[in-house]
């Protein structure tokens, strides 16, 4: 090897080690920025003639883990779909109450009973009848407030299935942008490893709403597929269709037309339907199954709860004074019947003083004209007796035989079953997406220990190719002196 080729060769050396000493500082730097996967100089040996010239840079190298990306991304939107539906029916289950601790509406139909069966024993109590029309109205507080919570939170979901919509397909714009840079440049830079980052970056943005897949195209490009087979971009970013509503009444559903679902190029992605393009995870798949399964399902159940408790209480053998047919205690403000009974059930107003009745006719009868005998405990024994009675049900879920009181304990607890089997789920998919996440980081992000000792590696390396051309250069002084 002449001196003009070692002085060249520990030239080239130099400079492909100040460009690894550049790339650890970008990785040290970009540690904890998310989605940046690990870079590396890509290093070759530099032949010319069939004669070594060194070493060059073949361009710069991702620590990409194609295979763990794309499971960990499909966890994401397991993960988004469980933490949604947990968090849900966390709040509808307090909301409902808890039977253990007598809580929410199973704790007010206690009271009502509590209260009703003191008045049995003291007919002529007025305090005691206004503790029973006081739990009355309790109960129709809870039943008004659950319904009215049902309806809210399926218009919150509707809402965020809008803003989701918007979302994905920026991302997907901004895709398909991404896309037309990568394919007009080197693919090897820094500058594309940083957009291929961003690219991901956006992604994982998707992934949380439902799940996708990246498909490598020519010149760098992707396309963007569900897991079904429905393209989400193919060369050019399509449009994800949804419109929000503005009521959600039990008679309104995503079949009959009063609902919008989500599709595609005319290809439903509505979590639940029967087209093969049916999104099976993400936020989406957590929000739709909340808007049309869980919340109309849990109104059903209310309004079943609801319509037991009129109906035990209108029973005509309770009552000899109101007119055979007519409503008891209890009345659906519009007599309209299921569904939305719940968000409609009212004292009768015979027996209510804010509404011109009288809270003795508790004790002589919904169709007293006056009083009769104040130890007279006959109708109030009859309607303790009507919610006391085991009666069997089956109907929206809920089956088996039970007094009014065993029924709301019955609903609160398909309301706590549904908020541990969630709980259960979130708490299970958490496990295995920190787990990948883990294993992903491993592959493809920066560990600083390591980054310091490729450091300490470069710092050698250039000590010695400096040495190399300061040796050179000592000699030609030499031979210059000969």
């Amino acid at each position: 090897m002449s001196l003009s080729s070692a002085i060249n060769s520990a030239r080239s050396g130099l400079q492909i080690t100040s460009l690894r000493a550049d790339m650890v500082a970008t990785n040290v730097a970009n540690a904890s920025t998310p989605g940046y996967v690990r870079r590396s100089v890509q290093v070759s040996e530099n032949v010319l003639a069939g004669s070594t010239a060194g070493v060059r840079s073949d361009g710069i190298g991702r620590s990409q883990n194609e295979a763990l990306t794309t499971e960990r991304r499909n966890l994401t939107s397991d993960l988004a779909q469980a933490d949604v539906l947990s968090s849900t029916w966390r709040t509808i289950s307090s909301m409902v109450g808890d039977t253990a601790e007598g809580t929410g509406l199973f704790k007010s139909f206690g009271d009502f009973e509590s209260a009703l069966s003191n008045l049995a024993l003291s007919p002529e109590s007025g305090a005691d009848a206004s503790a029973v029309l006081s739990s009355a109205n309790a109960i129709v507080n809870e039943f008004h407030n659950l319904s009215q919570m049902a309806v809210s939170l399926r218009t919150e979901a509707d809402r965020e299935i809008g803003q989701g919509r918007d979302i994905v397909n920026s991302a997907l714009k901004t895709i398909e942008t991404l896309n037309g840079q990568l394919s007009g440049m080197d693919r090897t830079t820094g500058a594309a490893a940083a957009l291929i980052d961003e690219r991901n970056r956006v992604l994982d943005t998707i992934s949380e709403y439902l799940p996708v897949q990246a498909v490598p195209r020519n010149y760098g490009m992707i396309d963007v597929v569900t897991p079904e087979g429905v393209f989400l971009l193919a060369g050019t970013a399509r449009q994800v269709e949804f419109n929000t509503s503005s009521s959600f009444g039990p008679d309104q559903t995503v079949e009959n037309g009063a609902l919008s679902g989500l599709s595609v190029d005319g290809i439903s992605l509505t979590p639940g339907s029967s087209s093969y393009g049916a999104v099976s995870s993400g936020l989406f798949g957590a929000l739709f199954t909340l808007r049309d399964q869980d919340l109309p399902t849990f109104s059903a159940q209310l309004d079943t709860l609801a319509g037991d408790f009129i109906s035990r209480l209108s029973n005509d053998a309770i009552d000899p004074t109101k007119t055979p047919g007519d409503p008891g205690l209890f009345v659906d403000s519009t007599g309209t019947g299921d569904p939305g009974l719940a968000a409609r059930i009212a004292i009768n107003a015979a027996i209510d003083p804010a509404q011109g009745g009288a809270t003795w006719r508790l004790r002589d009868g919904i169709g007293a004209v006056a009083q009769g005998p104040t130890g007279d405990s006959t109708i109030l024994n009859n309607m303790l007796g009507a919610i006391k009675l085991v009666s069997p049900i089956s109907s929206n879920g809920i089956q088996g035989s039970f007094s009014s009181t065993e029924m709301a304990a019955q609903f609160a607890s398909l309301a706590g079953q549904k908020r541990l089997q969630n709980e259960g789920i979130l708490s299970s998919t958490t496990a295995q997406h920190t787990m990948l996440k883990t294993a992903e980081q491993s592959e493809t992000g920066v560990d600083i220990d390591s980054e310091m000792q490729d450091l300490i590696l470069i710092e050698q390396a250039y000590a010695a190719n400096a040495r190399v051309i300061e040796i050179a250069g000592q000699m030609i002084n030499r031979l210059m002196e000969i």
